[in-house]
């Protein structure tokens, strides 16, 4: 496959990529969207012209960025409704409660880096349970919907840090091996990924385009915990606002120049470039964040994943 390149670049912002983006008459959802990126996405979509609901677990924080979002685009189609990922029966009430089409879904929340081991009450490890396992209930889920979207986009929220691991399917939860919180966010974030490149095979003859992306460096709330020593240091330059860190996501979600593309993992508002070995992580380099691991790509992988997933077992 030719790898996909756009006009825009790392430095690009999301309301940039979406200029030429009409969305009037769509309706979006994005997760995670009471603060940071996902904020900013659910900002610029609103702009575009699109019905947008935010899926949050703190619903004041969430009502407050919808009134804000308002404000700011004048868009009063934009609404808050509960999501707490690692709860199943939220995830469940989510979906029974949506009613009609859906045509733009981002699976932007998530945490990062852990510094404990935490099981869910299912004794699932709560980075995979919220990167992934929620994120594939929520979005299987509401298969019907964006299929009744017609020409449907799904964007999930990667990271570079897909990089720190793959899918250790033999023991996804920590139960044999030593907790490691970059091990455990690098599987949820591959986990993402390999995500995308299953829903793209089994889901296009519903229209329904299906994409992965690494945001960037972005200093939100999901890097509260980097405040511990973790190995982890950044080249100069390579953060980016958060305009920027939305950019790519955007671009997937609504940019007239990604129509059809579907099961692919983008990076600085291009398809990113495969590497042969993990790059050096100290510092992280600009080949570390734009590049993507074979094992994230692995159709067989992706295809052990969703039956791992459909069952989320308890290990």
């Amino acid at each position: 496959m030719t790898r996909i390149t756009t006009p825009f670049g790392p430095r690009s912002t999301a309301a940039e990529v979406a200029a030429d983006a009409d969305l009037s008459g769509k309706r979006a959802i994005v997760t995670g969207a009471s603060s940071g990126i996902g904020t900013e996405t659910a900002r610029v979509l609103a702009a575009a012209g699109a019905d947008v609901t935010l899926a949050v677990r703190d619903l004041a924080a969430g009502a407050a960025v919808a009134a804000g979002i308002t404000e700011a685009t004048g868009n009063k189609a934009v609404r808050v409704a509960p999501l707490e990922l690692a709860d199943p029966s939220s995830v469940a009430t989510f979906v029974a409660a949506w009613d009609g089409p859906l045509h733009v879904l981002v699976d932007n929340a998530g945490v990062m880096a852990l510094p404990e081991l935490q099981l869910t009450p299912e004794g699932w490890e709560t980075q995979f349970a919220v990167n992934h396992l929620g994120h594939f209930a929520l979005t299987v889920g509401l298969r019907p919907a964006l299929a009744a979207g017609g020409g449907a986009r799904v964007v999930s929220v990667s990271s570079s840090g897909h990089l720190f691991s793959p899918v250790v399917f033999d023991d996804l939860h920590f139960a044999f091996r030593p907790y490691d919180p970059w091990q455990a966010y690098g599987q949820s974030k591959t986990a993402n990924i390999l995500f995308a490149v299953g829903a793209a095979a089994r889901w296009a003859d519903d229209g329904i385009a299906v994409n992965a992306v690494a945001p960037g460096s972005v200093p939100t709330n999901l890097t509260r915990h980097l405040g511990r020593p973790s190995g982890v240091t950044l080249e100069e330059g390579l953060r980016k606002t958060v305009e920027q860190g939305a950019a790519t996501t955007v671009l997937l979600a609504a940019s007239p120049l990604l129509e059809g593309v579907s099961g692919r993992y983008f990076a600085d508002c291009a398809e990113a470039l495969p590497v042969a070995r993990r790059p050096s992580m100290a510092p992280v380099t600009a080949a570390f964040m734009n590049g993507v691991a074979p094992y994230a790509l692995d159709p067989a992988a992706a295809d052990r994943l969703w039956e791992e997933s459909l069952t989320a077992p308890i290990r």
